[in-house]
């Protein structure tokens, strides 16, 4: 299946939380099932209750399927909780320690940033979305993008930088402090659910 360009407050809709922080995602309106009153559907299974688990994660960082079935391979291989790890591999991909850092609203953003050439992490330019950051890393972003940026940072009233991420305003760069831990991450789910649903 290729890449989802419909509508994304569709998929906020479909899995019942906002998949982008921003008003047009976070309404409780669009978090409503379609219709005068609402779908009333029967009670979900319990595969089903684990697929949606799920795809709020994949939705949130813009992943395909086939890309998350191997970053569960990869948290499975690893030492540690598989979901957390997961979760980790997901935060620091580098198209979502752009939308961290606050240098882009929304995923789909971030990833076209990335996608053209306007990030530099260390001092290079990367046009992979799917780039695995390491700590210590840097990314910057080319002087002729930084005046949008700058206006996306202040069209996000509130925005809170994550503590494994280091981000100077001035300068435009965010540095990779530490790995992210479950209690830094913005986005509530049950990742056991999710481990449960690949077995």
């Amino acid at each position: 299946m290729s890449r989802y360009l419909g509508p994304k407050v569709k998929l906020s809709r479909k899995v019942g939380v906002p998949v982008a922080d921003i008003p047009k995602h976070t309404s409780k309106r669009q978090l409503t099932t379609p219709g005068m009153h609402g779908f009333r559907g029967r009670r979900q299974k319990d595969y089903g209750i684990r697929k949606d688990e799920k795809q709020k994660v994949r939705y949130h960082y813009n992943v395909l399927e086939r890309q998350f079935r191997r970053y569960m391979r990869e948290a499975g291989r690893r030492q540690g909780n598989t979901g957390e790890v997961l979760l980790q591999l997901l935060e620091l991909r580098l198209d979502n320690v752009i939308r961290r850092a606050g240098f882009s609203r929304t995923i789909w953003g971030a990833r076209q940033l990335v996608a053209h050439g306007h990030v530099l992490v260390n001092g290079k330019k990367v046009d992979r979305p799917s780039y695995a950051m390491e700590i210590g890393d840097v990314v910057t972003l080319r002087e002729g993008i930084q005046k949008l940026a700058r206006e996306q940072m202040e069209s996000i009233p509130g925005h809170q930088v994550p503590g494994w991420l280091a981000v100077n305003p001035s300068e435009l760069s965010a540095k990779c402090v530490s790995r992210p831990t479950s209690d830094q991450i913005p986005f509530d789910v049950n990742t056991n659910l999710i481990v449960e649903f690949y077995r």
